[in-house]
């Protein structure tokens, strides 16, 4: 064999195996495949589209082609978008759908060729206008307390929240009428997604709110109802801190009245008493107690010793003031 042969050999076995490469394809899981030819789709002999299950597959090199289309469930998150309810008043809602590919072959004829930004633009505008439809039945009060709407009662609690007027407040709509709206939706959606040969798993409504215009004039009012609040708290414990201070002072009143009282009492039963002793003292000497006495009297009277007395020689003052001889003394 010579050079040439071989090399002739190599091109050969190259080109059959770049041949049988192109002639074998592999589905993921979690996709389906759909063979084109020449552009056009490959159909099966009963004239139906030809749809490639997941694994390893032949075609034919160069002519086919293989689109893959995602059948796992995916998500679209709509943007919030602006809804009228029944009483003409705007809200903002936000949600989402999970869908998923059903029929492979509906969904490659209808969305061009499996064109899946055309197919999320169809299913948004279909649950825009369920949800339209939906929300344009129920008020504003419906959605928030879950009230039917066919009922015609309401509770105290509702009424002193909603008063069917502009200050309507919407955080978060109600659990249960959220869930009421996502399966009306649901079902309204679910056949004409169908025909596009996708299943709508779920839809869901993240949150409802008030358009930012209205929840500032709302969150104006509810911050001056706040205000009005705590000035009237404010206004009540001042009086009740006055009426605490006076009940307070009017105690501190009456138990320094009553301590006094009971001081003055003690110090009249102190002062009997020691009068008492000091009878009882000047019964057994009367003698002694009078001296003591004109001594206490002679000691403060002379206690600076500048003291000027003006008394009359036989004065009762100087009654101790005697001789040995028991003659008087004279100035």
């Amino acid at each position: 064999m010579n050079k040439n042969t071989l090399n002739i050999g190599l091109i050969l076995l190259f080109v059959l195996a770049f041949i049988g490469f192109n002639s074998l394809y592999v589905v993921t899981e979690g996709t389906k495949g759909i063979v084109t030819r020449f552009g056009k789709v490959v159909r099966a002999s009963d004239g139906k589209l030809e749809i490639v299950d997941p694994g390893l597959h032949f075609k034919a090199p160069f002519i086919d082609q293989v689109k893959a289309l995602d059948v796992k469930i995916q998500t679209i998150s709509s943007s919030a978008d602006r809804f009228v309810t029944s009483e003409k008043k705007d809200v903002i809602i936000d949600s989402y759908v999970k869908w998923q590919i059903l029929d492979a072959a509906t969904y490659y004829l209808t969305t061009a060729g499996g064109n899946k930004m055309q197919a999320e633009e169809l299913l948004r505008r279909r649950i825009n206008n369920s949800l339209r439809s939906q929300i344009g039945r129920l008020t504003i009060h419906q959605i928030v307390s879950g009230q039917n709407s066919d009922s015609n009662t309401s509770t105290p609690e509702d009424d002193n929240v909603f008063d069917s007027t502009d200050s309507e407040v919407v955080a978060v709509a109600s659990q249960s009428k959220r869930d009421e709206v996502m399966q009306n939706a649901l079902k309204d959606i679910g056949a004409s997604a169908k025909a596009l040969g996708i299943k709508i798993v779920d839809v869901r409504i993240k949150q409802i709110n008030l358009p930012p215009e209205v929840s500032n004039s709302i969150y104006q009012r509810m911050r001056a109802e706040r205000d009005a609040v705590a000035k009237l708290h404010r206004s009540q414990g001042r009086k009740e801190a006055e009426a605490i201070k006076a009940h307070a002072d009017r105690e501190v009143v009456v138990k320094i009245a009553e301590a006094e009282r009971q001081a003055r009492t003690l110090r009249g039963e102190g002062d009997a008493e020691a009068t008492r002793i000091y009878a009882q003292a000047y019964k057994q000497n009367p003698q002694l107690f009078e001296f003591l006495r004109s001594m206490d009297a002679y000691k403060k009277s002379m206690t600076s010793g500048k003291d000027v007395l003006v008394l009359k020689p036989d004065s009762e003052f100087f009654k101790f003031f005697n001789n040995a001889n028991g003659a008087k003394a004279t100035n």
